[in-house]
């Protein structure tokens, strides 16, 4: 860590109240232009300035930015379905990544529309992966707003949402069903043959290894009037099943076939 004097710092702060930019004070006295500007906050402060913060660094938790709850339940469905959260050591923050197939850009516009209303002051963008997008936003407090963040796979861990989470999903349930289908989810045509007839009938699966995620999806399905069953992948219970009639009728007119 470099260390710089006393003169030094008093020498910045006085160009800064006389108005000098902070580029202008880093380039002239040799130091980094993060160094100038946490100089310039601590001094305002001391002096009792009022002291702006870029709005893109401002966290709906900690400092209570709206929030767009709608949006918020879709994204965090999409999250626990096909999201997760890294740091690289060569980037200053954090990065929420949604991967989703290139067969349905529909969804792939909708999720990148959902991150630019819970993030409207950070920048999104897509990142080509093979027969799919990376939907990605860079923010610093993507562990506050995704507490489910952690260490290995969501499936390996206990994935429990806050009190607060909870509250927004039961307020826009289909939202986060949504997000939960548009990334792990599907609606198919299943048949059957009764009578040497064959019959067609709609269904949808949500398939997800994480029993905590599967009993989030299943327990909003019931706070919806949504019935559904499991189906064991072999022996293993990842299959969220939707097949009743009246059921099938009532996703589709929330969640619908993806595209």
């Amino acid at each position: 860590m470099e260390f710089h004097s006393l003169e030094v710092r008093q020498m910045a702060l006085t160009l800064l109240r006389g108005g000098a930019k902070n580029t202008e004070v880093a380039q002239r006295l040799d130091v980094p232009l993060g160094t100038i500007s946490y100089w310039k906050h601590k001094d305002r402060v001391k002096r009792n300035e009022p002291v702006s913060i870029r709005p893109s660094l401002l966290c709906p938790i900690c400092d209570q930015r709206e929030l767009d709850p709608s949006a918020y339940s879709y994204v965090l469905g999409l999250y626990l379905g096909d999201g997760h959260i890294s740091h690289y050591a060569k980037h200053k923050v954090p990065s929420l990544m949604i991967t989703l197939d290139d067969a349905w850009p529909g969804i792939q516009d909708e999720a990148e529309a959902a991150l630019q209303a819970v993030f409207p002051h950070n920048a999104t963008c897509r990142v080509r992966s093979v027969g799919a997008h990376n939907i990605k936003v860079y923010f610093k407090h993507l562990p506050c707003l995704f507490p489910q963040h952690g260490p290995g796979r969501k499936h390996e861990r206990t994935i429990a949402l806050e009190p607060w989470q909870q509250e927004v999903v039961d307020a826009h349930p289909w939202e986060f069903i949504r997000g939960l289908i548009h990334s792990d989810g599907c609606r198919i045509t299943n048949w059957t043959v009764r009578n040497g007839k064959r019959y067609e009938y709609p269904r949808y699966f949500f398939t997800n290894k994480s029993d905590d995620i599967r009993r989030l999806c299943t327990y909003t399905l019931a706070k919806v009037g949504v019935q559904w069953t499991v189906l064991a992948r072999g022996s293993d219970p990842f299959n969220v099943s939707i097949a009743r009639k009246e059921s099938v009728a009532l996703v589709d007119a929330h969640v619908g076939p993806k595209y």
